[in-house]
């Protein structure tokens, strides 16, 4: 007689509940940002060739800065991505666009990894704004990706950005797009 066995997979949901954030101490997570934004799948992060101390340099700077922040999203207590949020009045798009009221500008990386997890990207993208919109005084997220990283912007779409134009920035062809509360939480039924 032979025995079958079957073998059962269950798929896990992460959710956007999943996370917490912390400041980066850019000297304690130095080395792990540097293996995070120096990895081919980071090539939009554009530190392809930065060296641990230029990572560490550039999150002091973050660190020193009023108008834009490092935070590290953490999953059970270990990072699990990197977040930035910065005015955009004053950082970033400043002269580029009519900044609003309200306006907070956001990145966000989820490092490469070898065991991809479904869905794990959008719980990110949905945590990071739920994060900015827990703040009441956000009205609009505001980002500026590069026109080339497309799967970028279908996950914006998903969780309710809105393109709005492509602007010229020094270092890339950006699609300037934004995401209100209002649009979010219609997108996701997340609550900030």
């Amino acid at each position: 007689m032979t025995r079958q066995t079957t073998r059962h997979t269950t798929r896990h949901t992460v959710r956007y509940t999943d996370f917490t954030f912390r400041p980066v101490d850019p000297q304690a997570d130095g080395e792990l940002l540097h293996r995070w934004v120096t990895h081919p799948k980071a090539a939009f992060w554009m530190m392809a060739d930065a060296r641990q101390e230029d990572v560490e340099r550039a999150y002091l700077e973050i660190a020193a800065d009023e108008h834009h922040h490092a935070l590290l999203g953490l999953r059970g207590g270990e990072p699990a991505f990197l977040m930035e949020k910065y005015d955009p009045a004053h950082r970033e798009l400043t002269g580029l666009y009519e900044p609003e009221p309200g306006d907070v500008g956001m990145h966000f990386l989820v490092p490469a990894t070898d065991t991809p997890e479904h869905g794990f990207t959008r719980a990110v993208i949905t945590a990071v704004l739920a994060h900015l919109f827990a703040d009441p005084a956000a009205a609009r997220v505001v980002v500026e990706p590069d026109v080339r990283n497309k799967a970028v912007h279908a996950l914006n779409e998903a969780v309710g950005f809105e393109a709005l134009r492509e602007i010229e920035k020094p270092e890339k062809r950006a699609l300037l797009s934004v995401c209100t509360r209002e649009r979010f939480r219609a997108a996701t039924g997340a609550v900030a």
